[in-house]
């Protein structure tokens, strides 16, 4: 696994300037091989090849009509883990990264909830899917313009390793991709919207709400029951005022469970409950992992249209990945769902 404290203790003996060279070879040049390296010495350049080899193993399912490419990458100790590139139709690339393999949160609509938690990644295991991705757009001439913590995993529940990376990926040494452009996820963890408020970032926090009311949220999302609407969206209206950043509410949407004009209300109601209304809410297609399915296109559009009436700004992402099994979860847990 790379690790950054692993490469300053190989290079301990070498002058301060080294590693801002090996760095630099790492995160801007982004090499493959320290054989790339050639502005370090032939010998340093062995040690680092057999001390700290760069080597991300992975598998790559590509379909590049559907704008999406998925990566399922293994780690040092033969657990897999999942990342995604998206190309957007404005030319931007966004990275979804993992921050475990597998969940605890158990929502019954995702698949990675299917395979269970195994074990929560390391920072540079986390900062290691944003360079493996970045190396595979290196080829096509392009870069990596964004990265959002919504892949396998709750990041709060893995808040200093999550943060840990975000500091790499942000920062003028590491991989330098601005914090307005770097999002985090949650389910809605309290004590990580409490943290992530102190933190001198200014990265974006998406809730993934997927619900209207506790009841129903309590169903399809068991962590709702230690983090209740209420205490969210509390959580949500002090992180507005301290931040002043926007958060993003995304919401799921599922045929006959969550996407009728009732529920469209009621989440009006609860965020008219709201202080603060520095907010946007981003509708997403259900991709299919066996149990539900997602909601008509006639009926996503009375849903967007009854909260846009109510005054609440509305956004539809880009559908991703359904030909390639596009679900979080669903290469690392394909053994699952082929059995099924």
């Amino acid at each position: 696994m790379l690790s950054l404290k692993t490469l300053e203790k190989i290079l301990k003996d070498e002058p301060p300037f080294k590693l801002k060279q090996v760095k630099e070879a790492l995160f801007k040049h982004l090499i493959g091989d320290w054989n790339e390296a050639t502005s370090l010495s032939i010998n340093l350049r062995e040690q680092l090849n057999k001390e700290y080899p760069l080597f991300i193993k992975s598998e790559i399912f590509d379909a590049k009509e559907e704008m999406v490419t998925r990566f399922l990458v293994t780690l040092d100790d033969g657990l897999e883990t999942e990342t995604v590139l998206m190309r957007h139709a404005d030319g931007r690339n966004t990275v979804c990264v993992s921050s475990a393999v597998g969940c605890p949160v158990g929502c019954l609509f995702c698949a990675t909830g299917k395979i269970g938690f195994k074990r929560n990644l390391e920072a540079m295991e986390i900062v290691s899917q944003v360079l493996l991705v970045a190396r595979f757009l290196k080829k096509e001439n392009e870069r990596v313009d964004g990265v959002v913590f919504m892949g396998m995993g709750e990041p709060f529940l893995n808040y200093d390793n999550v943060i840990g990376a975000v500091y790499i990926i942000n920062s003028n040494d590491g991989l330098n991709i601005g914090a307005r452009h770097i999002s985090i996820s949650t389910v809605g963890i309290i004590e990580g919207i409490k943290k992530i408020i102190k933190e001198p970032l200014q990265i974006n926090l998406a809730i993934s709400l997927h619900a209207p009311n506790d009841r129903l949220r309590s169903e399809i999302i068991p962590a709702n029951k230690k983090n209740y609407l209420k205490n969210i969206m509390e959580s949500v209206d002090r992180y507005i005022e301290a931040t002043n950043r926007r958060v993003m509410f995304e919401y799921l949407m599922i045929d006959k469970i969550n996407d009728s004009l009732k529920d469209a209300r009621e989440l009006v109601e609860l965020f008219n409950k709201m202080d603060n209304q520095l907010f946007f809410v981003n509708l997403i297609s259900y991709n299919p992992t066996g149990v539900f399915r997602p909601s008509t296109t006639e009926q996503v559009k009375k849903f967007k249209d009854y909260l846009t009436k109510a005054g609440i700004t509305v956004t539809e992402r880009q559908r991703f990945g359904r030909g390639i099994k596009g679900a979080c979860g669903q290469l690392a847990g394909r053994n699952i769902f082929s059995a099924k």
